[in-house]
């Protein structure tokens, strides 16, 4: 009965392992099959990031590409001689840029804004300016008779227009209207640089690219086909004072000349500026004195209190 009840007992155990090892198995091989799933989720997860990676890439280059055909290539950014907080404009320049504007670019821009006598102190003197002015003759009146009549220049007149009418100056441009140069390096993006680079930037285009006829590559224009040829020629303007009237001297020059034509009292402005922060300097200082003399005997007092009356 005892070896009996002995081998019943040995079966039964048997049995229980026999009966326990297929779900351990079966255990084993889920885990195995959840770490295959999860490492290929997040190979894919991967995939996807690389995929969306690239794609934002491209996309933000298409756009790069398509921005800089829409306005241009950037312009270089320039050491202008006037650009610090306490500098001045080059007057020697800004006379010789009047002289580019007067012999290249007055026969097509205009600059309604400026007057004869805005140069008198700045590029020439008030004899200068006045024999300049009455070199051009002006259309005036009615007089007592009722009836216009044309006169020498003054010292208040603008400059000359190169056109009666925005019409006049299309058709004679092939319907391109060339802009008042007034305010041109405030009106643009980067004003000053923008316009030396597109006055010196003129190329051939490169392959792949076609310009219509009438048009020219210049790629710091937008859309890189402007209808103003290339202006600026090694030796095209003679200067007074006899420097070399190379492409960028010229540039530089006619550049300067617009910047002062947009901003002429930056001179002023700076100098009331500077003027400004020292009285205000002095003033913090005679306030700090003052808080210091009138506070010093209230601010090092000792306050004793009599806790026993």
């Amino acid at each position: 009965m005892a070896a009996g009840r002995g081998f019943s007992q040995f079966l039964r155990k048997r049995f229980q392992f026999q009966s326990s090892a297929p779900p351990l198995l079966s255990s084993f091989r889920l885990q195995q099959e959840d770490a295959v799933e999860s490492v290929g989720m997040k190979s894919l997860r991967a995939l996807g990031l690389l995929g969306a990676g690239v794609s934002g890439i491209l996309s933000f280059a298409s756009v790069a590409s398509a921005d800089e055909a829409e306005h241009g290539l950037p312009a270089p950014s320039y050491p202008w001689p006037h650009k610090g907080i306490l500098s001045s404009y080059d007057h020697a320049s800004i006379r010789r840029g009047h002289q580019v504007y007067q012999q290249v670019c007055a026969s097509c821009h205009s600059m309604s804004l400026i007057s004869y006598r805005d140069l008198v102190g700045v590029a020439y003197t008030e004899e200068e300016t006045k024999a300049m002015a009455a070199e051009i003759e002006v259309a005036d009146g009615p007089n007592d008779e009722g009836e216009m009549f044309t006169r020498p220049g003054k010292l208040s007149d603008r400059f000359p227009q190169p056109y009666p009418n925005e019409q006049a100056a299309r058709f004679a441009n092939g319907g391109a209207y060339p802009p008042d140069l007034s305010l041109i390096t405030k009106a643009r993006h980067d004003g000053q640089n923008y316009v030396f680079a597109l006055l010196t930037g003129y190329r051939d285009p490169p392959a792949g690219v076609s310009i219509r006829e009438g048009l020219h590559y210049n790629p710091y224009f937008p859309g890189g086909a402007i209808a103003m040829p290339k202006m600026l020629i090694d030796g095209a303007v003679e200067y007074e004072d006899g420097t070399p009237a190379t492409e960028a001297r010229m540039g530089k020059d006619v550049v300067s000349f617009l910047s002062w034509a947009a901003e002429p009292e930056m001179e002023e402005r700076k100098l009331m500026g500077f003027k400004w922060i020292f009285l205000l300097s002095l003033a913090l200082l005679q306030a700090a004195y003052y808080r210091r003399l009138k506070w010093s005997v209230l601010k090092s007092r000792k306050l004793v209190l009599d806790v026993v009356n």
